[in-house]
């Protein structure tokens, strides 16, 4: 069963036009923004630590001031992500303080030349460490604990509920017991919906979900949309995004399913396994709805989008995916950078 799309959403944009959608027009709604590369830089909080890049010192000054341990937080000067980031999350009084408690946060400029020491004291610069630590999507942050372990990756902008409880994940040691997404799930009021909950798209295949590549390559990549109903980000993703030309002509070159990430649909992977939309879902980490995970026609997990994503970045996503940029560039960000020099 289709469910209608959000009469909002669809009147916001009809009225505005698809992209132009900010803060403002949609009441202070963290998850509703344009994300084209702003023309001001962002500004990150003055209380961010001054620090000279020697993440092994940082630490140690952090736990010394009674702190859990250390936030790195990557970003772009013209992100707008990371200005949601910075404009939205880091401007709640109870996050501020809940993260200055806890945690000092250093900024690392992902396209920056200048050395940084991570925590196992190696030197390089800046932008190296980005590719390292696997920063697709800025703004991405690293918890480090005290021991200079990495508790807890995000890559992308998560709304404020989702920030607080990523600081208490961490600050309260729950990574030393369970995934992040156990720990959401046992928080979210809003599981156990079925699948006809979701709101639906006529390019997703319907079931049965055999989506075996182990034997046979698949005749194009594989994009796995894994979602859940009553979900505000889910139906941000098909009132916009889903609904711009550019992507659907772009998701025309893919086979597109959409599971349950609570749902008992069975479901064969693309390595040949048997098993449910939600076990898989938890044996892949999804925290996140809506999660995009892109497979190649072999059946290798190419990249995944699972913090929110607006216009641009699901179709550079998908162009760097369908060009075969994931096989010269270690990272999204390289491919995209010499994409816009050529």
């Amino acid at each position: 069963m289709k469910l209608r799309l959000s009469l909002l959403f669809i009147v916001l944009t009809a009225l505005l036009g698809p992209g132009s959608l900010t803060l403002a027009a949609a009441g202070e709604d963290p998850l509703v923004f344009d994300d084209i590369p702003l023309k001001e830089l962002v500004q990150h909080p003055d209380w961010f630590k001054e620090s000279f890049l020697d993440l092994q010192d940082d630490l140690r000054e952090a736990l010394n001031g009674g702190k859990q341990g250390i936030i790195v937080y990557f970003g772009q000067k013209r992100c707008p992500y990371c200005r949601q980031l910075m404009e939205v999350n880091f401007r709640q009084p109870d996050i501020v303080k809940y993260t200055r408690d806890n945690f000092d946060v250093i900024a690392i400029d992902i396209w920056s030349p200048e050395e940084v020491t991570d925590p196992e004291g190696n030197t390089m610069t800046q932008r190296e460490y980005a590719v390292k630590t696997g920063t697709n999507f800025t703004p991405s942050l690293v918890f480090f604990d005290a021991t200079g372990k990495a508790a807890l990756r995000l890559r992308g902008y998560y709304p404020p509920y989702q920030f607080r409880a990523a600081l208490e994940y961490v600050a309260d040691e729950h990574y030393k017991r369970e995934p992040f997404n156990y720990y959401l799930a046992r928080g979210d009021a809003t599981l156990r919906f079925e699948a006809e909950d979701m709101v639906e798209e006529e390019f997703f295949l319907p079931p049965p979900y055999n989506l075996d590549r182990s034997h046979f390559p698949g005749e194009r990549p594989l994009a796995v949309f894994f979602e859940q109903g009553n979900c505000h980000a889910c139906d941000i993703l098909h009132t916009q995004p889903l609904r711009q030309p550019a992507i659907l002509e772009l998701l025309g070159a893919f086979e597109a399913v959409q599971l349950g990430i609570y749902a008992t649909d069975p479901v064969i992977t693309p390595d040949g396994s048997r098993t449910s939309a939600r076990r898989w879902a938890e044996s892949l980490g999804i925290f996140y709805a809506p999660t995009l995970v892109f497979f190649d026609e072999n059946g290798r997990e190419i990249i995944r989008v699972d913090s929110v994503v607006h216009f641009f970045r699901l179709r550079n996503v998908l162009s760097y995916i369908l060009a075969k940029g994931y096989l010269s560039y270690p990272s999204f960000q390289l491919w995209r950078s010499a994409e816009r020099n050529r």
